[in-house]
């Protein structure tokens, strides 16, 4: 018998985890059965239920994420951890049919491949738990999908959360995985640069059991942030890209305070400009803590003292940016838009490297 082993990220699936093993117990008669659990610290006592399951069912297993989060890094911890012969990573949440495991394995085996897809968007497939708005964002993002993966066009679903894969084959791929990104399989993909034997299977995608959809914009966020990353060849770290579209936010705002100190409030250039600078500075604080280290996001208390350091840190930057742009407009052109533009040219690349080390203690 195949060694099979299920992959179940969750966070905040009390009311699925159950429901969802009794739907994956039965496979036990095909398979040596392995069910993991990777919860990120759950805050509606999941990983406790799932514990007391675990000693009804040998085969149950939970992986407890305190400090680490995210739903890429779940599953890359569950692959890492699985002792299957074949891995297959499905939501925990009932979208993902269970019947779905023995097609896919079943390709997966007679067709040698080393990783098959479960595609909402297979000519086959059938969509009951997507909205309309949800499907059409989710058709968009594939379509860019493509785009930035050539040697996958053929594929219709990028961002599957269903898949099942040879471990032998994909493991040192899976290792060099990205986790700040949120779509593993894209993730995946990217990186293997069309080495993989890659099919598709048709899945029936089903109305969420209980509880809410994770969809937000940090979410939207990153895989805009992925697809980026891997039109860019790679060759730009994805936090170095997510912190330049966030600083071009603040390009934006301190134009337009400026704009508006000047015109609203007769303000002179060099008057409202470190105003300017502060507010976007503040706002590029806020911004990035909610986007780019959103794994690291400060909050309470600590909020206040990430700004502070955050402020503290951009201050040598903060009085280049004001210096460079008035000795700019001053000497070089009075034209306001290439003077501010020159000063904050001169304190990305400090920002990024020190905000990262000494605001969220990243690498």
């Amino acid at each position: 018998m195949e060694r099979l082993s299920i992959v179940l990220p969750t966070y905040n699936e009390l009311d699925n985890v159950e429901r969802i093993l009794h739907q994956l117990l039965p496979l036990q008669q095909r398979f040596i059965l392995e069910i993991l659990f990777v919860d990120d610290d759950s805050a509606d006592g999941t990983a406790d239920r799932v514990r007391e399951l675990a000693h009804q069912q040998a085969c149950v297993r939970l992986i407890r994420r305190v400090g680490r989060g995210g739903l890429a890094s779940a599953i890359k911890e569950g692959i890492l951890d699985s002792t299957g012969d074949v891995v297959v990573v499905m939501d925990s949440d009932g979208q993902h049919e269970p019947t779905a495991i023995e097609t896919a394995v079943r390709q997966l085996i007679d067709s040698g491949c080393d990783l098959v897809i479960g595609s909402r968007f297979h000519r086959e497939a059938a969509i009951v738990g997507l909205s309309s708005q949800r499907t059409l964002h989710s058709t968009w993002a594939n379509g860019m999908a493509r785009f930035s993966l050539p040697r996958y066009r053929r594929l219709s679903d990028y961002m599957s959360g269903f898949f099942a894969l040879r471990p032998e084959r994909t493991i040192p791929l899976v290792r060099r995985v990205d986790v700040n990104g949120f779509k593993f399989l894209y993730e995946l993909l990217a990186i293997s640069d069309g080495q993989l034997n890659v099919s598709e299977i048709p899945l029936n995608f089903q109305a969420r059991i209980t509880g809410d959809s994770k969809l937000d914009l940090a979410i939207v966020w990153d895989l805009g942030i992925s697809i980026l990353h891997t039109l860019l060849l790679r060759a730009i770290p994805r936090r170095a890209i997510s912190f330049a579209l966030v600083g071009a936010t603040g390009v934006v705002i301190q134009l337009l305070v400026v704009q508006a100190l000047m015109g609203l409030v007769s303000l002179r250039f060099d008057q409202a400009l470190p105003v300017a600078v502060l507010t976007a500075a503040t706002t590029n604080y806020l911004i990035n803590n909610a986007l780019t280290f959103r794994f690291q996001r400060q909050k309470g208390a600590a909020l206040l003292r990430g700004l502070l350091k955050f402020l503290l840190v951009a201050s040598l930057p903060v009085l280049a940016n004001v210096g460079v742009a008035s000795a700019f407009y001053s000497h070089v052109s009075a034209d306001r838009l290439w003077a501010q533009l020159a000063g904050i040219l001169v304190v990305f690349v400090w920002n990024y490297a020190a905000s990262s080390r000494f605001v969220w203690n990243t690498p």
